[in-house]
């Protein structure tokens, strides 16, 4: 992530001398400085073109006052008792055609909640009321987990919480093949860096800005080297001319690449919108195959036939069962698509 593809951010005047602000705004020296009330009167503006946005971002600095951690859907988790998700950021530098945030927010700009803190209190509060429980927590529903970190710190930030806390599993969902500060920290038992893959073909014709599968699996390899546990996220299931053969090659090279004693967890999961999100994106992507092919409305998303998707699942998980045993294989069906992933 380049800092000179950013020319403008916004700071809430309550943050603008907190020295992780400070640390940020000595990147962007060469930036717009623009001191703002609250970060909804840039990010939640209405009228704005997310299209245009999304070629020249602008970062805002913020507080997060509420909602710092919440509850992730039944259908979603890799085997934790309790499952939560948070995001210290909002939007992505990745423009993915599937990505859910386009559908979701009306701004493209890139949206940092700066006290960190608060989100460690949140859950160590979470963790305290749940002695017994294994809790799992999710980054990388509103962000990819490590894209960024180059700027945020994060990352950095969040492991050692984490080291503290072992009865709890964090989840950083990514893309991104910047590895730091994996590679610079001594990896934790409890910390699962889980990678979104499809198809090279499919990645090349949706992921748009995202680092090429072969990429991914250069960084999985090294960290798995370094210690670190791998998820593999074959989220969402995208279906096309010669599917099968498609995900039984990425499979295969998957599995070929990733030692299989640092695979935590193996996830896969159906392509799905709810049908308002749809219709926003459909508008920004009119002519896009991807929305004009299979997909059609289905209860309240628009999603594959029921057909297509269970044909789809059977097929994920027979193959998975060739590499990996069925207690660390999940299907997993959220409304949406993470963004990570």
């Amino acid at each position: 992530m380049g800092q000179t593809l950013i020319d403008t951010v916004y700071i809430e005047e309550s943050i603008k001398n907190h020295p992780r602000t400070e640390s940020i705004l000595l990147r962007f020296g060469k930036a717009r400085h623009i001191l703002i009330e609250r970060y909804g009167e840039v990010f939640n503006k209405r009228s704005q073109n997310f299209r245009l946005q999304k070629s020249s971002p602008a970062l805002i600095l913020a507080r997060k006052h509420s909602g710092h951690i919440l509850s992730v859907p039944d259908s979603f988790g890799i085997g934790g008792k309790k499952n939560f998700y948070f995001a210290h950021m909002s939007n992505c530098i990745y423009d993915c055609r599937y990505c859910f945030l386009q559908g979701m927010f009306v701004s493209a700009n890139y949206l940092l909640f700066i006290n960190f803190e608060d989100f460690d209190e949140e859950m160590d509060k979470l963790i305290r009321e749940s002695p017994e429980d294994e809790l799992t927590f999710f980054s990388g529903y509103d962000c990819d987990s490590l894209a960024f970190e180059n700027i945020t710190g994060f990352v950095s930030h969040v492991l050692p919480f984490f080291e503290k806390h072992k009865s709890a599993t964090l989840e950083l969902r990514t893309k991104s093949v910047q590895i730091r500060p994996l590679d610079l920290i001594t990896p934790i038992e409890n910390c699962v860096i889980a990678y979104s893959l499809m198809p090279p073909a499919m990645s090349k014709a949706l992921d748009h800005k995202a680092p090429s599968i072969e990429s991914r699996l250069v960084a999985m390899e090294k960290i798995a080297n370094m210690g670190w546990k791998i998820g593999l996220r074959f989220d969402p299931l995208i279906y096309g001319r010669n599917w099968k053969s498609h995900y039984q090659s990425l499979f295969e090279q998957v599995f070929s690449t990733v030692p299989k004693d640092s695979i935590h967890s193996v996830s896969y999961g159906p392509l799905r919108f709810p049908q308002s999100m749809f219709r926003k994106i459909f508008k920004l992507y009119p002519e896009e195959e991807l929305f004009s092919g299979f997909l059609a409305p289905r209860n309240s998303v628009v999603a594959y036939t029921s057909e297509i998707e269970d044909t789809m699942a059977n097929f994920c998980i027979e193959m998975l069962r060739n590499f990996v045993p069925d207690t660390i294989i999940f299907q997993c069906t959220p409304e949406v698509q993470v963004v990570g992933g």
